[in-house]
């Protein structure tokens, strides 16, 4: 697999003319916000503090070369500072996140008072095992619910995030071949139609990847699979549904022959909300599987996380669980297995337990909505998906043929003689004011537009979401170049490379006040700023040569 580099260069033309100038430079209620630095007053503070005493320095013989330079502020000046930045952030909060193959979807308040219960929120790893029962009580309670739901026989809550369970899976399956003696297995095959993480993680835990490629359809091409498999191969990293959007119909079939070559079939378990409640991933050949509570669970994921990726086994796999994991004594009191004694099991994957956060959250989404309401997530997902696909295909073109899982994919065929990119019609959706969809993934799909709209979204929601989609892709035909080139004009910033213009172009000329509509990044008097500029002109070049 490959970096994408279709679509062009992002940047700008023109600012458009009609966006109204104001003198402060605020738009309405979106205030334009000067960076913390240059905000700077000398002597400003939020806070007294007392003088420090004089001390020898600890740095010893390093002696600053002067002062550290942080700005002084008032505490009006840092609230609103901050709550003007996150005012001009998406967020699931705002709308629609659309985002395919990642599962943004509503996070119930419920879940976030639970998390912050103190017994909760404020649990330390180091506590003695006598005082956190009930977390770990919880900890065995939302083990047992992923068990239940995949049908398998063992759960690791331990791993942060998809890509650590991913290792931790594939972990296993080499601890499980080293166990057997089976030294020679150095391959793991993965679909072109995985997530990006599988080939990554098969390469960080040593092994050969080998792509498979698909089939006109979109699904994993069996007979190719089939020839690929030998002594060699260790195991089959695929994810169903995969990220097409498709469920893979030959799934037993691919299992039957992976197990018959003596390798393991592990799932990336990243699309489960398609499926949960409907289908035990057990009764469909997997041995090992992460979940993304911060997916499938809520919580969605976002600006680095919170992010939790528990792994569940199948019998095939469960002696080679890694520590910690909770077990509940005779008398009923709970505790954590720390360490991995004799076992097959390869130790442990990280220094504590996992995100207590993400437990709770998941564990009270699932308790929640019970076994027939997650049942019913899954529906509603896989419905709004092909909701969106009969809506769009009219105007759109659809990748492939027939119905989708929980997300649909298109491609830029749609596009072809316009002079627009998907990545102009992603542009012009944030002015819209919808985040855009994932772009440009999966690689197999030229052009791609993957569109994930969960169950949380209404139908309200899906048709005025439909609503811009349709105008944008007639726009676009039309020959309205000009327009998607411009995009987004409605954003608090707008690329700067637009104001690198020829000499003479009105758009290189910084207005009166502060800027008509978004302000270019060029134009504020920033150090960092002007740092910042002469690197991404260097990018520029670079790219160009």
């Amino acid at each position: 697999m490959s970096m994408n580099n279709q679509g062009r260069p992002t940047g700008i033309q023109n600012s458009d003319s009609a966006v109204p100038q104001t003198v402060t430079g605020n738009r309405g209620l979106q205030i334009e916000e000067p960076l913390i630095f240059e905000q700077d007053s000398a002597g400003r503070c939020g806070v007294d503090l007392p003088e420090v005493p004089a001390v020898g320095s600890r740095l010893g013989a390093v002696k600053p070369r002067g002062r550290i330079g942080l700005p002084g502020l008032a505490e009006p000046q840092v609230v609103r500072h901050y709550t003007r930045l996150s005012q001009k952030n998406y967020a699931i909060d705002s709308g629609l996140y659309p985002l395919g193959s990642c599962t943004m979807k509503h996070n119930p308040r419920l879940n976030e008072k639970m998390a912050r219960l103190p017994g909760f929120a404020d649990v330390h790893p180091l506590q003695p095992e006598s005082t956190v029962q009930g977390a770990l009580e919880l900890m065995a309670e939302l083990g047992r619910w992923l068990a239940t739901l995949t049908g398998m026989a063992a759960v690791t809550l331990a791993p942060a995030a998809g890509a650590h369970g991913e290792m931790c899976g594939i972990m296993a399956i080499r601890s499980a071949h080293d166990a057997k003696g089976d030294k020679g297995r150095t391959k793991i095959l993965v679909p072109e139609s995985a997530h990006g993480t599988n080939p990554a993680t098969a390469a960080a835990c040593g092994y050969a990847v080998e792509a498979i490629p698909a089939t006109e359809d979109g699904r994993v091409d069996l007979e190719a699979l089939k020839a690929k498999l030998g002594p060699d191969v260790a195991g089959l990293m695929l994810t169903n549904p995969n990220t097409c959007g498709l469920f893979e119909r030959d799934i037993i079939t691919i299992a039957e022959a992976v197990h018959a070559a003596g390798a393991y079939f592990y799932c990336d378990g990243a699309n489960f909300n398609a499926i949960v409640g409907r289908v035990r991933p057990a009764d469909l050949g997997i041995d090992v599987m992460h979940i993304n509570l911060h997916k499938t669970f809520s919580t969605p994921h976002g600006g680095g996380g919170p992010g939790s990726g528990p792994v569940v086994f199948a019998e095939s796999l469960a002696p080679y669980v890694p520590v910690p994991y909770v077990v509940q004594d005779k008398d009923g009191a709970f505790r954590l297995v720390e360490q991995a004694g004799d076992g097959p099991a390869f130790g442990r994957m990280k220094a504590f337990h996992g995100q207590m956060g993400m437990f709770v959250r998941a564990l009270a989404y699932m308790m929640s909505h019970g076994a027939d309401g997650l049942r019913q997530v899954a529906n509603d997902a896989v419905l709004n998906a092909n909701y969106l696909l009969a809506r769009l295909q009219d105007v759109m073109t659809p990748s492939f043929e027939g119905p989708c899982m929980h997300e649909c994919l298109f491609d830029d065929r749609f596009l072809k003689g316009t002079g627009v990119t998907t990545l102009d019609i992603a542009k012009a959706l944030i002015d819209e004011g919808f985040h855009p969809m994932t772009m440009y993934f999966p690689l197999v799909v030229h052009g791609a537009l993957l569109i994930e709209p969960t169950e949380t979204e209404s139908k309200a929601s899906l048709d005025q979401f439909v609503t811009a989609l349709r105008a944008l892709a007639e726009r676009a035909k039309s020959g309205d170049v000009a327009y998607f080139q411009g995009a987004p004009r409605l954003t608090p910033r707008r690329c700067s490379l637009a104001h690198d213009a020829a000499p003479g172009d009105s758009s290189s000329s910084p207005p009166s006040g502060h800027g008509a509509g978004p302000v270019p990044i060029r134009q504020r008097p920033s150090r960092l700023n002007a740092l910042a500029q002469a690197g991404l002109r260097t990018a520029v070049r670079r790219r160009e040569r």
